[in-house]
């Protein structure tokens, strides 16, 4: 099973940017995983909040295969805790070719995304950054991955 992260716009901070690849290498020790980026739209100043989200709802489409898997990181999934999220990520692992997690750009995702979506997950009840959701949930997967192999990297 491949796991992408797919990601609108880059990644502007580059201490962001450092944690993330970091984490990422250490995740692809323990499956295959790659990070997509979709450019950020231009000229958004004459748009409105909706025709932003459709427009990168239909660039997110393109990225995604029938059979995927297609988990978005959102404020209404559910939470879960660490322990809980390995377990879900090892069942759902095993019914998945492609696992594909979504961290749409600053006003959400599109119907047709939330439409294609199989599950929701949420990172907290708090609000972040969307810099900053890309480092946590970088470092919750590595953290499920070692918690899944029984690994010291996570403590009760």
């Amino acid at each position: 099973m491949k796991t992408i992260l797919l990601l609108v716009g880059k990644t502007n901070d580059k201490h962001f940017a450092a944690g993330i690849n970091d984490y990422a290498s250490r995740i692809s020790h323990y499956m295959p995983f790659e990070i997509q980026t979709i450019p950020e739209l231009k000229n958004t100043k004459s748009l409105s909040e909706e025709q932003q989200k459709t427009m990168e709802g239909e660039l997110i489409m393109k990225q995604l295969q029938p059979s995927d898997t297609v988990v978005l990181l959102d404020e209404h999934g559910k939470e879960m805790r660490s322990i809980e999220y390995a377990s879900w990520l090892q069942r759902t692992a095993n019914n998945a070719r492609r696992l594909v997690f979504i961290i749409g750009g600053p006003y959400g995702f599109s119907p047709s995304v939330y439409q294609r979506a199989n599950d929701k997950i949420s990172l907290s009840r708090m609000t972040f950054s969307h810099q900053m959701v890309r480092l946590i949930f970088t470092e919750q997967l590595y953290r499920a991955c070692t918690i899944i192999k029984n690994e010291p990297y996570h403590h009760e």
